[in-house]
């Protein structure tokens, strides 16, 4: 059992689940929401904080500014209390509210833009802001996960030798693309790995991350208004691109089976299970990484009245795997006529 004194210093790395008995495809999952941050955010979080202290940029008047949809202004606050700093957050109406409230509970300040930009989504208006601050006042210090290499380099050393040393006949990996941290790094380790291994990276439909019309995403986590400054489509061999509505009934499908995920994760499974289903895979190895867990999606993606709000009625109808209904006759449990004594 490992004893720490950051909480940035543990990070669960070596858990996967088997979904094939979910999916009835041969699909391996990289849980990466074992971490006091809750997500694969900590990693890029912790490589930019660190770069900016070795390279002198952070100092302990520093105030670190990031435009974040969620995960990585968690881990940037659970940083920054550890370490000392402030930290400010600048987000968008679709950030869950259980994410800002944890932001603020680890002594961050949370900004949000209520603006769309000319994209339809938010993300350009976050970077106005946040430039507007570090031009008003020098002691706040952008990190810019959207351009620095530390994003990449943090996967690029740990996720994908994890991986690796896991599954060393690996085929193919799904990987959901935000800002591209996360796909670059692991691309770049496998372009030079023993076998080919082929990328495919899991976008949401309405992201112009790989060009294409802009529309509506209510999901936080994957997807851009813009193309990420850090993607190199030249490392990726295919894009799948998932519908919202596809991404809540993966999520709901791994709920009723016991394991509660995040919207993030729910793309990249049905993306990935839908490219397996069109596929040979006898004797194939895929690996599909799971960015956080769905604690912070309660309100959102596993809430009736905001499911059927945005996506209608039938959005929950029964597909693949049920569980057994509740019998509707059962009588109430009887109170105990008096607590036992301890």
């Amino acid at each position: 059992m490992p004893v720490i004194s950051a909480p940035h210093d543990f990070n669960e790395g070596h858990l996967f689940v088997d979904l094939k008995s979910i999916f009835g495809c041969p699909l391996y999952l990289k849980c990466e929401g074992f971490n006091f941050a809750g997500s694969i955010k900590l990693k890029a979080a912790n490589e930019m904080v660190e770069s900016a202290e070795r390279e002198g940029i952070l100092k302990p008047d520093s105030v670190i500014v990031e435009s974040s949809s969620g995960n990585l202004g968690v881990a940037l606050s659970m940083i920054a209390a550890s370490k000392g700093y402030k930290f400010l957050c600048v987000t968008d109406s679709r950030c869950n509210l259980s994410t800002r409230l944890l932001m603020e509970a680890l002594g961050s300040k949370v900004h949000i833009v209520a603006d769309l930009d000319e994209n339809g989504g938010f993300l350009g208006t976050r970077i106005e802001y946040v430039r507007s601050l570090c031009a008003s006042d020098d002691r706040y210090v952008w990190l810019s996960q959207y351009t620095n290499p530390g994003n990449w380099q943090a996967h690029y050393r740990t996720t994908a030798p994890q991986i690796a040393r896991h599954f060393p006949r690996l085929d193919v990996l799904f990987i959901g693309t935000g800002t591209a941290g996360t796909l670059m790094g692991c691309a770049r380790y496998f372009r030079q790995w023993h076998r080919p291994v082929r990328i495919v990276a899991v976008d949401s439909v309405g992201s112009v991350a790989f060009g294409g019309e802009p529309g509506r995403r209510m999901i936080p986590g994957l997807g851009m208004s813009m193309r990420p400054p850090l993607l190199d489509e030249s490392y990726v061999n295919e894009v799948i691109r998932v519908e919202e509505a596809d991404t809540i009934r993966a999520c709901h499908q791994m709920a009723r089976r016991g394991f509660l995920f995040g919207g993030s994760t729910g793309t990249v499974v049905s993306g990935a299970a839908d490219w397996l289903s069109r596929h040979d895979t006898r004797d194939m190895t895929a690996v599909a990484i799971a960015p956080d867990l769905g604690e912070r999606y309660l309100d959102t993606v596993y809430q009736t009245n905001w499911l059927q709000d945005l996506f209608g009625d039938e959005i929950l109808a029964p597909s693949g795997p049920t569980t057994t209904p509740f019998p509707t006759d059962e009588p109430a449990p009887r109170e105990p006529d008096r607590w036992p004594q301890p």
